[in-house]
């Protein structure tokens, strides 16, 4: 079982399990700011390395919502290891609760509703 903290000075947030790949610990935004959402609170993403989706953490998922671009990685299950979200990013939402989800699943983790294929096409580019 790992940890939260909104401490960036933890030391916690460097230290990896051995046997998971997981931190020990992980940073979130504080309470009052994982509030200020400007995407619905989503917890479950999709490596498109492996195809495993992984389901995180409320405070975690509710940082992801409130700063899209607060993390560089995620964790994936499978893999038991992190690696990076963003534009060239390896993971994309996977879970559904709403209309709105419904719009927004499969974009990329730690975007603001950009999809694989735009961020390839923006990459060499295209617009």
């Amino acid at each position: 079982m790992t940890g939260i903290t909104d401490n960036p000075e933890d030391r916690c947030i460097h230290e990896i399990d051995p046997e998971t790949g997981m931190q020990h610990c992980y940073l979130v935004l504080p309470d009052g700011q994982r509030k200020q959402l400007v995407h619905p609170v989503r917890r479950t993403y999709r490596h498109l390395t492996c195809g495993t989706t992984t389901t995180m953490g409320q405070a975690i998922a509710e940082t992801y919502a409130a700063n899209p671009r607060f993390y560089s990685g995620t964790y994936c299950v499978y893999c038991r290891g992190h690696f990076p979200v963003g534009k060239h990013g390896e993971f994309v939402w996977d879970n559904i609760r709403s209309n709105e989800d419904r719009v927004n699943e499969g974009t990329l983790v730690g975007t603001i509703n950009l999809r694989p294929e735009q961020a390839v096409r923006a990459s060499a580019g295209e617009r």
